[in-house]
């Protein structure tokens, strides 16, 4: 153990703030958390295995290559008929060039072999959700109840969701649940998880605009007692969408300037939209 000037560590610790600072224009709660990307590139590059290294902005700019492979929480607009799209903070693949980003928002690459992300970004903006997800209980009984889900399709027609999959807890103490689909239903399946006391819902694909319905019915063990609400949900979602952008960012044109006889590129751009969950409760 060494002991640490505390000079020296007040010293670092101003030196941080005031770079961290010129990176971020302002310095607060706000700013770090939507910028946590690049201050945590800047502190591994002004300190290394412990020991205080550059505390320049200018050296800083060079080391970290702030520009070409990350950016703070600039606005970023597209003009695609979404309008503007606000990013908290992205990155880019090391084989992005930004020289003409800031200008006109164009992309630069020599790809490398394989499927690769281009550029991930993370926005707190406020957004439509893609469904709609409607959840009711009620007594049926001294110790039975129904439960309604109900599921729209907030998206456009030519967009399908696929392996849907949704959640329900129930009351502790439910022994069993049957299942009632609509009519037509094709590629649904219903489950009762006994384990962890929650309903199942699998839909193979929602096409967008639609709306699906189901009913359960439980039994309990013993006599409700208070509110079911408060006892059952909330209602969990996991979904994919292919090609779906709730951010609304879009790429607007591909261009591929083939310079190698033996090498034959594709024109191919996947859009991934990330998310734990979709969450409704009762």
């Amino acid at each position: 153990m060494v002991n640490i000037s505390p000079s020296l560590l007040l010293e670092l610790l101003q030196r941080i703030a005031r770079v961290t600072k010129d990176y971020l224009g302002v310095l607060n709660e706000d700013s770090l958390r939507k910028n946590f990307i690049l201050v945590y590139e800047l502190l591994d590059e002004v300190i290394d295995f412990g020991y205080p290294q550059t505390t320049s902005t200018e050296a800083l700019n060079e080391d970290l290559g702030i520009g070409k492979n990350s950016s703070s929480t600039h606005d970023y607009r597209s003009s695609s008929g979404g309008g503007s799209v606000v990013l908290d903070d992205c990155n880019f693949h090391e084989s992005v060039q930004l020289d003409s980003f800031d200008i006109d928002r164009t992309l630069h690459l020599i790809p490398p072999d394989g499927e690769f992300p281009v550029m991930n970004y993370r926005m707190t903006q406020e957004f439509k959700p893609p469904f709609r997800v409607t959840a009711l209980i009620e007594e049926a009984g001294p110790s039975r109840a129904e439960v309604l889900l109900k599921i729209r399709a907030d998206f456009p027609a030519n967009v399908t969701a696929n392996t849907i999959t949704v959640q329900m807890p129930v009351p502790s103490y439910t022994m069993r649940a049957s299942f009632e689909l609509e009519a037509g239903a094709v590629g649904q399946t219903t489950d009762f998880k006994e384990g962890t006391r929650r309903l199942e819902w699998n839909l193979k694909k929602i096409v967008g605009g639609s709306e699906h319905t189901l009913r359960a019915k439980l039994t309990f063990s013993q006599e409700t007692h208070g509110n079911l609400t408060k006892e059952a949900g909330p209602v969990n979602m996991n979904f994919t969408i292919p090609m779906y952008n709730a951010s609304k960012l879009q790429v607007r044109y591909l261009q591929i300037a083939k310079k190698s006889k033996t090498y034959n590129p594709y024109r191919w751009v996947r859009y991934v939209t990330q998310a734990n969950s979709y969450v409704a409760r009762l």
